[in-house]
This record gives C-alpha cells, structure tokens and sequence, in this order.
C-alpha cells in the first residue's frame, strides 16, 4: 500500500516536470521573440521562426529530461535531503539537458534554432523546476512539523548511538519520522533505559511489538560484533511488511561514501572515495569525448607545425611514448610530442642531481636534455597535445589527476595510490596552481582534494583556468 502510495506520488511529480519542462519552451519563445525583441533590440535584432518550428523539438526534450530526472534521483524519499542540494540537481538536469539539445539539434543541422534561445530555454527550465522543488519541500516541510504526513520509527539499539540517533530524529520533525519507542538489543538481564522514549521490550519481542503497534519503519542501531546478532530481528520485520533499515556507523571509514548495491539480486554495501553517480560520469566521458575532438581538429595545424620543428631540428621520431599509470594502476601508453634529445630516458641518473622536486618525480628547470624546440613546445604546453588521442580512447580524461610513471608509483605510500581513483587527466588542479612551482606532497594534496570534492562544475573550472596557465607558461619545465 505505502509503496504504491509512493509510486503514485513519483509518477504525479513526473508529470508535472515534464509538464513543466513543456511549457518552458512556448514561454522560452515568447520571451525571445516578443519580449527581449522588444526590450533589447540591439542585442536582438531579429525575430525568431515562427512557433510551431520549435514546438517539435519537444519530441527529444521530454524523452532526454525524462530520463535525466529520473536518474538524478527526483523521485526517491527526499525526506533528510537538503533543499540546496535537490536544487543542484535540478540545475545539472536543466543546464545538462540543455547542453545534449544542443549538441542534438547540431548534429542534426536545424539551423532555424537560436543559440539565445537554447541558452534562455535552459535558464527558464531551471527557474520552473527550482520553484516547484521548493514549493513541494516547503509545503511537506510545514506538514510533517506539525504533526502530519509523519512516519512511526521503532529504534532497536539502548547504547549512546541509539541514543544520538533518536535525538537526531527528533530534532528534525520536518524529515517525518516520530519514534515511539525502543526495543532494547541485549537480551541477558535487566532492559536498559534510553531517555524520553518508552521501552517496549526486548529485540526477542519484535514480532509482538509489530503486531500490536502502528510501526511503519524500524532503525537498527547496530553496534560493533552484533551484527549478526539481528538477523532473526530483520526477517520479523520482513514478514510484518515494515521496512527496516540499518544505521551502519561502524566501519571506521574517514573519506569513504557507503552506497547500497546489488550484483545479480545479492546485496552489496560498497565504501568509494570516488564519484559514482552514473548520470554524472556519463556527462563527464561524453564531454570528454566531445571537447577532445573539436580541439584535436582545432589544434591540428599547431600539431603539425610543431612536428616540422621537431623533424628539422632533431629528425624522428616525432613522437614521444611513454608507458604511464592510468585508473587503479592499469598501464597505458601515453603520447607527447618528443621535446628530449634521443636516449634522454638512458641519461636521468647522470643528472638525478638537478631535481628540483621532492617525492619520486623528477623536474628541473634546466634540464640539459632539452632540445630547442622542445623547451618552447614544453613552455607552451604544445607537447601534451597528443594526448588528446589518450582522452579519445578513453586511457586519460581531460580533468583528472597527472598519470604517473610505473616507477615513481613504486614509490608511493598507501595514501597516496589513491590518487590512482581517478582516470587521469591532461589538466588538474596542479596544472592551475603553479605546476613544478608546487612540492610533491602539495601536489598529491591537490590531487586528492579534486578527488574528493569532484563535480561538472570544478572540471569546467579547471578547464577555464587552464588557458591563462598554460599562455603564462607559469611552472612549465
């Protein structure tokens, strides 16, 4: 009953986004063509064609929102989500969906699309969607803090998270959860006593309890080794029909996320430091793919005034290949221009004494083994260009942490291989922060931050930082 409540609930608000979604695009036209033609007719000048040309469009709009509100996750409980949150969300399906018509309605040449249209479109979707996020989470806000729309929590547990959990809950009546009661986990003796909340037994009389009060959730406060303690707890809960959940606040994970699996119907709770939302990744190769080939064909005549320079000057090859650590340590190899004189690999213990860097790597401002050319090419950056081939196969990414060598990976301690839980990229944090200028343990310091707090928004970050770095050639070596 309550899951189909649910389901009818999530069906309801997808309507109304999509519905939402339809109506932007009329309002989006009349804005444009009417309005801002009106108001600014120096910015624009000229009308657009005529509605019922744009109208069709919402044969790809609706399938692409469709599948991207689903995927960011509007239509779960959103109970303990904060709003700011909810409405990130909502701009990434707005600005991301935005970025996929484009790319669309480019590929498909309907010329009669204007560019301000598409941006005005994507800025009043997100305006549509934020306010009715927030009209919804205020509105069941305001409900269940008055008493409405809650749901009835038995906690199982007596010890201090027991405890702490309870007090969390109540502090929040907005999320709709009322505790009525606990359930004490220790079987042997005399019930223990948890402050506000009356006992109602012990873990052994769950089906009792079930049975004989109002109960729509039950949280398993767990404590370390007891676990398994509560195995016949949960299949009482499941043979009543009352969802239980498990607060699993024992694993001494400082960085790690838990996330909630399932590999062929069995279960799996996983533990990432990395990102995982699959909508997001997707977004992040695909622009990967997309950005990597305009700039290949951009770069192509720099490319190939840069192997000329290499030709005449030092003869083949022009290339330079290198095997590198990609995700997790898998080996790829990674293409540079060559800016070295031949044998330059062979000569670096002849001169290990002008590292300038700390840790395994090895930089040096003068680094004899530099040819002419190669020093411009490496203080413009023009040698990592090739590795746009490397994002296009899918071994680097554009953002992401600088691969390695095998040997300086050798080297590493534990914490910092987990710079290696990312694909590497051909810019990063690093690159934008002085590159060479940086030490090592900044440098890794970096890194893992960028791991940490990764979103769409820091890699177009980084990427807009990345043409004043590398015109300054500010670190370059």
């Amino acid at each position: 009953m309550l899951k189909q409540k649910a389901r009818t609930v999530a069906l309801a608000v997808l309507v109304t986004d999509l519905a939402l979604t339809a109506v932007s695009l009329p309002l989006t036209w009349a804005l444009r063509h009417g309005v801002l033609t009106s108001a600014l007719p120096t910015v624009f000048p000229l009308p657009l064609y005529p509605l019922d040309q744009y109208m069709p469009l919402l044969a790809f709009i609706l399938p692409i929102w469709g599948l991207l509100l689903y995927a960011a996750g509007f239509y779960r409980s959103h109970r303990t989500l904060p709003l700011g949150e909810e409405l990130w969300a909502a701009a990434k399906v707005s600005f991301g969906g935005t970025a996929m018509l484009v790319l669309l309605i480019y590929g498909l040449r309907l010329e009669f699309v204007s560019r301000w249209f598409l941006v005005l479109f994507g800025a009043v979707n997100f305006l549509f969607l934020a306010s009715e996020k927030t009209a919804l989470r205020l509105t069941s806000r305001w409900v269940r803090s008055r008493g409405f729309n809650f749901r009835t929590a038995l906690i199982v547990g007596t010890g201090p998270k027991a405890a702490q959990f309870a007090d969390f809950l109540e502090a929040h009546p907005h999320w709709g959860f009322r505790v009525i009661g606990y359930l004490d986990d220790d079987n042997g003796g005399e019930i223990r006593k948890l402050d506000r909340w009356p006992c109602l037994g012990h873990i052994t009389d769950m089906g009792t309890v079930l049975g004989r009060e109002v109960i729509d959730e039950v949280i398993f406060v767990i404590e370390k080794g007891k676990l398994g303690e509560y195995e016949e707890a949960l299949l009482v809960a499941e043979r009543h029909g009352v969802r239980a959940h498990v607060s699993l606040d024992i694993f001494p994970h400082v960085l790690a996320r838990p996330i909630l699996e399932e590999l062929d119907g069995i279960p799996l709770l996983s533990f990432t430091t990395t990102p995982s939302n699959p909508v997001e990744l997707v977004g992040k190769r695909a622009i990967d793919l997309a950005l990597s080939l305009v700039l290949f064909l951009v770069t192509l005549p720099i490319q190939i005034v840069a192997a000329l320079g290499i030709l005449l000057t030092s003869g083949t090859p022009i290339f330079f290949r290198q095997v590198r650590c990609g995700l997790n340590g898998r080996l790829f190899t990674l293409l540079k221009f060559r800016t070295m004189k031949p044998g330059a690999e062979e000569r670096l213990s002849e001169i290990s004494h002008l590292n300038e860097m700390t840790g395994p790597v090895f930089k040096a401002t003068r680094d004899p083994r530099l040819t002419g050319v190669g020093r411009l090419l490496r203080r413009l950056s023009i040698d990592e260009i090739p590795q746009l081939w490397n994002v296009i196969v899918g071994d680097m990414s554009l953002v992401g942490p600088r691969p390695p060598l095998p040997d300086e990976v050798a080297r590493y301690e534990p914490w910092q291989r987990r710079r290696l839980s990312m694909k590497p990229g051909l810019t990063c944090l690093w690159q934008v922060s002085g590159r060479s200028e940086v030490d090592f343990d900044r440098w890794m310091a970096l890194d893992l931050k960028y791991i940490d707090t990764w979103s769409p928004l820091l890699d177009l970050k980084i990427l807009l930082k990345t043409v004043p770095a590398v015109l300054s050639g500010r670190g370059a070596r």
